[in-house]
């Protein structure tokens, strides 16, 4: 499985991808960061952020792609930005027929770490062990992103026994 995680903003959006499957040593195939200028109009950035993913898509060619999912910040002006950078993540896999999970940021953190309140050095630290690379990828949005990659990787299996669960128990109360 071949995921592409992005962590998504507007001034740096983590982009990683990771390959591989549950319970096997995984790969890192690609890292970085899509930026954009902080004093750009926003419609630039995001035509940018487009880009930026597109590329990522063209050469890596991902099965999944996994997106931070955006949750409530104090700042509204922060979430705002990383709701819309998500969004085009999300628009630019849609468009590709490549299906989208959200993984929530504790969510990422308990899968890569243990636990849902890991700081960004530990989940830096355990992505840099578990793909065997020699210094944790900078900055920490693109080590966020490799964590999604990673995370979903892992739970993609358990996530789809359970859907496929539930609809076969919709389908057997139709009947």
């Amino acid at each position: 499985m071949r995921v592409l995680g992005v962590d998504p903003g507007l001034t740096r959006c983590g982009v990683g991808v990771v390959e591989g499957v549950a319970g096997r040593p995984l790969t890192m195939i690609g890292v970085g960061v899509v930026r954009t200028p902080a004093d750009a109009e926003l419609g630039h950035r995001l035509v940018a952020i487009e880009r930026g993913i597109e590329e990522w898509l063209d050469t890596h060619q991902p099965e999944f792609v996994a997106v931070e999912r955006v949750f409530s910040q104090h700042n509204v002006r922060t979430v705002m930005g990383t709701a819309q950078a998500s969004a085009v993540a999300m628009l630019c896999a849609a468009r590709r027929g490549i299906p989208v999970a959200l993984h929530t940021p504790s969510e990422v953190k308990a899968a890569v770490t243990g636990s849902g309140r890991a700081d960004k050095a530990q989940v830096g630290a355990m992505v840099t062990r578990l793909l065997r690379l020699a210094e944790p990828p900078k900055p920490a949005d693109a080590a966020d992103a490799l964590a999604l990659a990673i995370c979903h990787i892992w739970r993609a299996p358990a996530q789809n026994r359970l859907q496929q669960a539930v609809a076969q128990h919709a389908s057997k109360g139709r009947m």
